[in-house]
């Protein structure tokens, strides 16, 4: 096939999982869905094997790695280790692995030095937050942030006019699929609000110096993109822009 042809090519960095269907030992997994949603939007998925071990990353290999991509998308998974940020760990963290943090942390430094095209979903927002120097609130509740836990919640978005999202939308609401219970509390260097919920929990941001295409959203447009055009959208943003 001519390079005209081709699907570009989407780098989806790989979690960690103690086991799997069918597996016998620990496991590296990424959602169908994800790979369906980018799949329908014309990108080729590529899953990547994080690899950091004692989470001390190199890199020039992640960069050498990541060299044959057109985008990049930081999917949602575990919370980050506190330990990122100075911060206490908490007791509704789940599934944190200091070696999974330190290769996504280096994945989103090299797509924004790059340029190259970059989708972060919910923990991937997270991820590219603390690697430009923000916090993360450690749980959300009515008493530490206001607001309340977003797992299993659909409500809608008011999303910034101008922004990357309000211009591939065509609107400044949307109903979205969050699955979290983190959220930024400060955010990272260069980054700002595009999107809150009603409760004013930050979910989605954008990047005043991103040297080339960045959407990153704290909810799963996975879970409706295939029903829902705008959800369905942000995907295709990728793939277009990684072309």
């Amino acid at each position: 096939m001519s390079d005209a042809g081709r699907r570009p090519l989407i780098a989806i960095p790989a979690r960690f999982s103690e086991n799997a269907s069918a597996l016998r030992y620990g496991a590296e997994v990424t959602a169908r869905a994800l790979l369906d949603a980018v799949y329908a939007a014309g990108g080729e998925p590529v899953v990547v094997h994080p690899v950091a071990p004692g989470a001390v990353v190199d890199v020039d290999e992640v960069a050498r790695r990541l060299s044959f991509c057109d985008g990049i998308l930081l999917p949602g998974g575990g919370d980050l280790s506190p330990v990122w940020t100075g911060a206490q760990r908490h007791p509704e963290h789940y599934d944190v692995d200091e070696e999974q943090d330190a290769f996504d942390m280096a994945v989103a430094r090299y797509a924004l030095a790059s340029g190259t095209p970059l989708l972060a979903i919910c923990r991937g927002l997270q991820v590219v937050t603390v690697a430009r120097g923000g916090t993360l609130h450690a749980h959300m509740d009515a008493a530490s942030t206001g607001g309340t836990d977003h797992r299993h919640r659909v409500h809608t978005v008011a999303v910034t006019e101008g922004s990357l999202l309000a211009d591939l939308w065509g609107t400044d609401t949307i109903e979205i699929s969050c699955y979290h219970h983190q959220s930024i509390d400060r955010l990272g260097e260069g980054m700002s609000v595009v999107a809150r919920a009603d409760d004013g929990t930050i979910e989605a941001v954008g990047l005043d110096d991103a040297p080339g295409w960045f959407v990153g959203v704290q909810w799963h447009p996975e879970d409706t993109a295939g029903s829902d055009r705008l959800s369905a959208s942000i995907f295709g943003g990728l793939v277009n822009a990684a072309r």
